[in-house]
């Protein structure tokens, strides 16, 4: 018997799921679906391809409730732009969850990924950071430190941003990019002690394998969000700084044990707190998140598989409403 499968471009899906509150709500809905214990959720199955300076995440989840489950495929080949190609790019899988057939074949090229990603970032930001964030700062310079920034505009409304990155052309294209996109002063920051001294809120967005944000800069009333660590070999902020923040926030903390910054801090033997708090036990309220503004608290992002099948089905449903797509039988 023929089946209907239905097939959605980059563009189309552009078209109905931008970084919006939809979108931060959705993702938070996976988050407090994580702490309800209504979801399966293996470990991320990762490959590296060092020979090509790449490596390949594949990640999946079924949250209880939901009728369908998505299973994403996301490469990350950093040597790409030296030959005009994008360096992230994927798809998404989305199945019944009642019977296991295809429904959807989402060719987002990542844009998916990009939005989950940063909507993750804002419900951080929205539980985590002070009350009143007058400077956000980001780590990075490429599309999600855009998006991070955008992201936490959305629930921290900002009145200016810093940008540090390594190269500082890229800084200062990134920081004018930002100042146009979200109506603000943006600037680019050559010294990254600065950018965290004046900001209430930084994200790092790099690929750091050393520490490019140290103990020492942590100051009251700082949040910081991570979320360029998702490699074993990955790591942006000194292991000293979560031993030394008063709240240190995982995800997931089986897998920032395994990938995050959890993961270095254990290794440098400066995690001794015991179990940390996940994210989706601070926005049910089942753990206390920020109690004072003075307080400094980091929440590590990894990823998880529960915010690709909340982001995918929230897509196919506003993509049917639209009647947009293309549809196949197989």
């Amino acid at each position: 018997m023929p089946r209907d499968v239905l097939v959605l471009t980059e563009g189309e899906l552009r078209r109905v799921v931008q970084l919006d509150l939809d979108a931060v709500d959705t993702v938070e809905r996976a988050f407090a679906a994580l702490a309800s214990g209504t979801v399966a959720m293996p470990p991320i199955l990762s490959m590296a391809i060092p020979e090509a300076n790449g490596e390949v995440d594949v990640k999946t989840a079924h949250i209880g409730g939901l009728d369908s489950f998505a299973i994403k495929v996301s490469p990350g080949f950093f040597d790409n732009p030296k030959l005009g190609l994008p360096s992230l790019n994927g798809l998404m899988i989305l199945f019944s969850a009642r019977t296991g057939l295809v429904e959807a074949l989402l060719l987002d090229n990542g844009y998916l990924t990009d939005v989950r990603t940063a909507a993750a970032g804002a419900v951080a930001a929205r539980y985590l950071a002070p009350g009143e964030v007058e400077t956000a700062g980001v780590f990075g310079t490429g599309v999600q430190a855009r998006l991070q920034l955008q992201a936490a505009h959305l629930v921290r409304p900002l009145r200016r941003a810093l940008v540090w990155g390594r190269d500082p052309a890229k800084a200062r294209i990134c920081a004018d990019h930002l100042a146009a996109m979200l109506d603000l002063p943006v600037s680019a920051e050559a010294d990254p002690a600065r950018l965290v001294a004046e900001s209430q809120l930084v994200v790092t967005t790099t690929p750091a394998t050393r520490p490019v944000l140290k103990a020492q800069w942590l100051h009251a009333g700082l949040h910081i969000t991570a979320m360029g660590s998702d490699q074993t070999a990955k790591n942006e902020i000194e292991p000293a700084a979560l031993a030394a923040a008063d709240l240190y926030v995982a995800d997931r903390v089986s897998q920032c044990e395994k990938l995050g910054e959890l993961r270095a801090a254990i290794a440098a033997g400066a995690w001794s707190k015991g179990t940390p708090a996940e994210l989706g036990e601070i926005v049910t309220g089942m753990r206390p998140g920020r109690t004072l503004d003075g307080q400094v608290t980091i929440c590590d992002l990894t990823g998880t598989g529960a915010q690709d099948t909340a982001i995918a089905t929230f897509a196919v449903k506003a993509a049917r409403a639209a009647g947009i797509g293309s549809v196949i039988a197989t």
